[in-house]
C-alpha cells in the first residue's frame, strides 16, 4: 500500500513474504543488501554535492540576525566582531551622535559579505531603546510585530499565483539577546522577552561584557540563568524538541550546557606574543576575544556561523514560519 505524508503513524500490517519480482526486472548492476544497493563500479552520485556547492556559490545565501539588549552592552561591537567587518548600524553611520530613542525603534542594515567565493547577504537588525526606559511595559511589541511582518511578507510572496523563482528572505533567523552582567538572577524583563520571543524566533541568550565578572561569578550567574530558563519553561536555541538524531542531540546537549555564552566583543587589534589579535586592553593585560580561555565568544561564533547557520534557517522556515503560516491561513479561511 502506498504511504502518504499526512497518514496515521500506526504501523501497517505487511505480509511476511517479500513480493515476487520477475527475473527480468531485477537490476543487473547492483545487489541488494541490508544497507541498500551495493554498486559494482563508480557511478558519480557523489558529484551531486559538488553541483550543490557550485550552485550555492553562484546564487549566494541570506542570513538575517537580530540583536536585542539595553544600550551600552556592546551589541554593535559584538556583531562587528562576529563577522570581522564593520557591519553594524553604528559603524555605518560615523560622525553621528547616537541618541537613545524613547521607544523601541528597529533599524536594519544589509551588507554583502564574500569569503572564498561564497557570498552572504547579511542583514543586521538592531533594537535601540529596548529596556532603557523606566517603564518598559510591552517594549517587546515592536520586535514581535517586526518579526511577524517579515513572515507575512514571505507568505504573501509564496501564495501568489505567479511566484518568484527565489523569494527574497527577510525573516529573522536568529535573535541574540544580551543579558546584563549583573551576576544575580534574570530580570522579569529578560524572562518575559525570552518567553514571548522564543515561540516565534530562535533566541540565543548571551552574557554581555563578561569581562566585568570573575570566573566564579560568571559560572554562578550562568547556572542561575539556566535554572531560571528551566523554571519558566523557556526553550532557547538549540531547542531539544528539534534534535533530529542522536548525533545532533549529543552535540546540542554540549552546547546547552554552556548557554548562555559569556562573551566579550572587541573591534581593535593588539599585539600579543608577536601576533595581531582582537581584544580589549586593560591595565591587567589584554582580553583576547577569540581565546576560549578568556571568553566564550568562539563558541557563539561557531554556533551562529560555522556549525548551525543552516540549522537556524531550517528551523525558522520549517517550524516558526510554518506555525505562522498555518495560523494565518486558518484565519483567512474562517467564514
Amino acid at each position: 500500500l502506498p504511504t502518504h505524508a499526512g497518514s496515521s503513524l500506526e504501523p501497517e500490517e505487511h505480509s511476511m513474504e517479500p513480493p515476487a519480482v520477475p527475473e527480468e526486472e531485477m537490476p543487473l548492476t547492483a545487489t541488494s543488501g541490508p544497507a541498500g544497493c551495493q554498486l559494482f563500479g563508480y557511478v558519480g552520485i557523489e558529484a551531486v554535492l559538488d553541483q550543490m556547492k557550485i550552485k550555492t556559490m553562484k546564487t549566494g545565501f541570506e542570513f538575517n540576525i537580530m540583536v536585542v539588549g539595553q544600550s551600552g552592552l556592546g551589541k554593535s561591537t559584538m556583531v562587528n566582531t562576529l563577522f570581522k567587518s564593520k557591519v553594524s548600524r553604528k559603524a555605518s553611520q560615523p560622525g553621528q551622535e547616537e541618541r537613545i530613542p524613547k521607544t523601541v525603534q528597529l533599524q536594519s542594515i544589509t551588507h554583502v559579505i564574500e569569503e572564498k567565493g561564497v557570498k552572504m547577504k547579511l542583514t543586521v537588525t538592531d533594537t535601540p531603546g529596548f529596556g532603557d526606559q523606566i517603564n518598559n511595559e510591552n517594549c517587546w511589541d515592536p520586535i514581535i510585530k517586526y518579526i511577524n511582518e517579515q513572515y507575512e511578507r514571505y507568505l504573501r510572496e509564496e501564495i501568489l499565483i505567479t511566484r518568484k523563482r527565489k523569494i527574497p528572505d527577510t525573516r529573522v533567523h536568529g535573535c541574540v539577546y544580551f543579558v546584563p552582567p549583573t551576576g544575580h538572577w534574570l530580570r522579569p524583563l529578560d524572562l518575559e522577552f525570552m518567553r514571548r520571543l522564543s515561540k516565534i524566533v530562535n533566541v540565543v541568550p548571551v552574557i554581555a561584557k563578561a569581562d566585568t565578572l570573575t570566573l566564579e561569578e560568571r559560572a554562578e550567574f550562568k547556572q542561575r540563568i539556566q535554572e531560571d530558563l528551566k523554571t519558566h519553561a523557556i526553550s532557547v536555541y538549540p531547542q531539544e524538541d528539534f534534535d533530529q538524531d542522536p548525533d545532533d542531540r549529543a552535540l546540542n546537549d554540549r552546547i546547552r550546557e554552556k548557554i548562555p555564552f559569556a562573551v566579550v566583543g572587541a573591534d581593535q587589534e593588539h599585539q600579543v606574543n608577536g601576533k595581531r589579535v582582537l581584544g580589549r586592553k586593560t591595565k591587567w593585560g589584554i582580553i583576547e576575544v577569540e581565546n576560549p580561555v578568556h571568553c566564550e565568544f568562539p563558541l557563539l561564533r561557531d554556533l551562529l556561523i560555522r556549525s548551525h547557520l543552516q540549522d537556524l534557517k531550517d528551523i525558522t522556515h520549517n517550524v516558526h514560519y510554518e506555525s505562522y503560516r498555518v495560523r494565518r491561513l486558518n484565519e483567512s479561511n474562517r467564514p
